[in-house]
């Protein structure tokens, strides 16, 4: 219940401040840095509201989360174009810096705040939900669809997270090549 004359949400405007400082922090100093007393520092928002409003560092983490899903393109059904697609969907987000830190943040953030483990496996989820609904769609079974998320995503996860080096597209679209043909045999090589 809020108090009258108490919003009940940050306002858009703040919400925005808020959140945009938090992500530059989260990338400059790391998860421990979301506090309601730094993020009061870098924008000028009280620390009443910040903390009001996002009292832990998991609930900045989280309100980060949700505000960074970019939604899948809906399936053609042509498995393999739709699954590139996914691949370079993917390849792009972890091109771009805030993707590849965050989630170093939120594993570095986990080891201290258990509830940031969950962040994790959510925004992880997100990040793979366009793999997931293009199998779905295909008619992939659960076992088959982890399997072959696995396969394809793992190398990418592996070069961006823990090599520090670029997303081997091209190697990610041969494996997605593989997959598609592999569930669907009767799919010929893509000749791209």
């Amino acid at each position: 219940m809020t108090r009258p004359g108490r919003p009940a949400g940050p306002t858009t405007d703040t919400e925005t401040v808020v959140l945009t400082a938090a992500l530059d922090l989260l990338l400059s100093e790391g998860a421990a840095a979301l506090t309601a007393q730094r993020l009061h520092q870098v924008t000028g928002v009280s620390r009443s509201t910040v903390y009001r409003h996002w009292p832990t560092p998991a609930t900045v983490l989280a309100a980060l989360i949700d505000v960074a899903p970019t939604p899948p393109a809906p399936p053609s059904g042509d498995l393999a174009r739709d699954l590139h697609q996914a691949v370079d969907q993917l390849c792009d987000r972890l091109r771009d810096r805030p993707v590849g830190a965050f989630l170093q943040a939120l594993i570095v953030a986990a080891a201290a705040d258990p509830s940031a483990a969950q962040l994790r496996h959510r925004y992880v989820g997100d990040l793979l939900d366009p793999f997931h609904t293009v199998l779905r769609t295909a008619g992939v079974t659960a076992t088959d669809r982890e399997d072959a998320v696995a396969a394809i995503v793992s190398p990418l996860l592996l070069d961006a997270l823990l090599l520090d080096r670029p997303a081997a597209r091209t190697r990610a679209h041969r494996i997605a090549d593989t997959v598609a043909r592999r569930l669907h045999p009767d799919l010929e090589a893509d000749p791209a």
